[in-house]
C-alpha cells in the first residue's frame, strides 16, 4: 500500500483529524489513536449509536490502532516521547498552547525527531485574534462568509447539512501532510501545518470571495448564478413532495432541459435579467407539479441536460452508481458483527486503498504498542496501576 512504512499518531478526537487519519490508515499507515484512560474520543458515544458505539466513529476509526495514555502525567509524557522518535506524522486538534503547555509542541518535538510532520488542526488557526476561542463548524463558515450564502434570498442564512470546516479542515490537513511528506523526502527536515478550519472554510467560498475580491460587492443570498438566482439552477418540487436538482447553467443544456419540458419558447432566456429569473423559476416550478419525481427522471434522462433526483440516504444506498463505485463495504467487527463501511473516494489504480481492521476498542492495542517499546509486563501493569495508560 502506498503509506505502508509511515507511522501517525492520532491525537485527535470527533471528526475533522480522524476523518483526516482514516485516509493516511486506508492506504497503508500505521495510525496510533491516542486516548485519554478513561475518557477517549469522545466520538465513540455521540449519537447516533449503533449498539451502544457512535456510528461515525465506527468509520472514521477504522484501520486504527488504540492507545491509552495520561500526557499530564510524567511517565506518560516518557511513553509519548519514545512513540514520537519513530513517527512520521503527528496530528492533534487541541486549541493552541495545549501541547506547548505539556511540553509536547512542535518546538519540543522537533528536538526529538526532526524529522517530525507535525499538524494542527483548530477552529481559528495558531495565531490572530480569535486563536483562543471555541467553536464549532457553524462559527467557522459563518466567520468566513460561507453562511451567509447558504439558503433563499427571502430567508435567513441555512445550516448545511455536512460539516463544511470539519471535513473541509480534515481533507486540507491530509493534503499539507503528504506534501510534506514529499517534501521531507527532498530535505530531510519534518514540517509545522497549522490549518485554520475558518481559513479553509473561506477557500471553499471561492465564488463569493472572488467576487468580492474582484468587484468589492458582497454577494446576495439566494440571487447569485449559483446560489439558486438562475432559474437553470434550481431545486424543484415534484408532484409527489420530492425534489428535482437542475444544473443546466450551459446554454446546451438550457436547450435540453426546454425541449424535454414542452417549452422551447424558453430557449433564449437562459440569462434574463433577475426580474424574469423569478418568473422562469415560477413557470418551471408548475410544470414540475405535472408529475412524479420518478416521472421527470423518466422524461429527463433521455435529454442532454444536468439533472438528478433529490435522494434520500435509503436511496443513496441503493443508488447504482454508488454501488459501481465500491462506495459500500462489508467488513466484520469482532464484537459488533457485519458493518457496512463507506468505500474509498481516492481510487489508486495500482495501490487501492483497504480497510484493514475494525475500528478499536479504547485501550486495545496499549500493550502491544507497549511491548514494541521495550516495556515489560509488569512495567506495563505498573502504568495501568497509576493510570497512566
Amino acid at each position: 500500500m502506498v503509506l505502508e512504512g509511515i507511522k501517525v499518531l492520532d491525537l485527535t478526537r470527533l471528526l475533522p483529524g480522524p476523518f483526516c487519519t482514516m485516509f493516511l490508515a486506508d492506504f497503508g499507515a500505521e495510525v496510533i489513536k491516542v486516548e485519554e484512560p478513561g475518557k477517549g474520543d469522545y466520538g465513540r458515544w455521540s449519537p447516533p449509536l449503533f449498539k451502544g458505539t457512535g456510528a461515525r466513529h465506527l468509520i472514521v476509526n477504522r484501520g486504527k490502532k488504540s492507545l491509552t495514555l495520561n500526557l499530564k502525567k510524567p511517565e506518560g509524557k516518557e511513553v509519548f516521547l519514545k512513540l514520537v522518535r519513530q513517527a512520521d506524522v503527528l496530528v492533534e486538534g487541541f486549541r493552541p498552547g495545549v501541547m506547548d503547555r505539556l511540553e509536547l509542541g512542535y518546538g519540543h518535538l522537533k528536538k526529538v525527531n526532526p524529522g517530525l510532520v507535525y499538524c494542527a488542526i483548530t477552529g481559528f488557526g495558531q495565531n490572530g485574534p480569535y486563536r483562543d476561542r471555541a467553536g464549532h463548524d457553524l462559527n467557522y463558515v459563518s466567520i468566513a462568509g460561507v453562511l451567509d450564502n447558504i439558503g433563499t434570498s427571502d430567508g435567513p442564512p441555512v445550516i448545511p447539512g455536512i460539516q463544511i470546516a470539519d471535513l473541509g479542515g480534515s481533507i486540507m490537513a491530509l493534503v499539507g501532510i503528504l506534501m510534506a511528506l514529499l517534501g521531507r523526502e527532498k530535505t530531510g527536515r519534518g514540517e509545522m501545518i497549522d490549518i485554520s478550519m475558518t481559513d479553509v472554510s473561506f477557500m471553499l467560498g471561492i465564488n463569493a470571495a472572488a467576487q468580492y475580491a474582484a468587484l468589492k460587492q458582497n454577494p446576495r443570498r439566494g440571487r447569485e448564478r449559483l446560489t439558486g438566482g438562475k432559474a437553470c439552477y434550481q431545486v424543484y418540487r415534484t408532484g409527489d413532495d420530492r425534489y428535482i436538482s437542475i444544473g443546466a447553467l450551459e446554454e446546451k443544456f438550457w436547450a435540453g432541459l426546454c425541449r424535454a419540458l414542452g417549452r422551447d419558447d424558453l430557449i433564449p432566456e437562459l440569462d434574463a435579467p433577475p426580474a424574469r429569473q423569478k418568473e422562469l423559476i415560477e413557470i418551471l416550478q408548475k410544470i414540475f407539479l405535472t408529475r412524479t419525481l420518478d416521472g421527470w427522471v423518466q422524461v429527463l434522462e433521455p435529454a442532454d441536460t444536468c439533472f438528478a433526483p433529490v435522494l434520500t440516504m435509503d436511496e443513496v444506498f441503493r443508488n447504482p452508481q454508488l454501488q459501481s463505485r465500491e462506495m459500500f463495504l462489508e467488513a466484520e467487527h469482532p464484537v459488533l458483527g457485519m458493518l457496512t463501511q463507506l468505500g474509498f473516494p481516492i481510487k489508486l489504480k495500482e495501490m487501492p486503498g483497504r480497510i484493514t481492521s475494525p475500528a478499536p476498542e479504547m485501550g486495545e492495542h496499549s500493550t502491544e504498542i507497549l511491548s514494541g517499546l521495550g516495556y515489560r509486563a509488569e512495567d506495563i501493569d505498573s502504568l495501568r496501576q497509576n493510570g497512566v495508560v
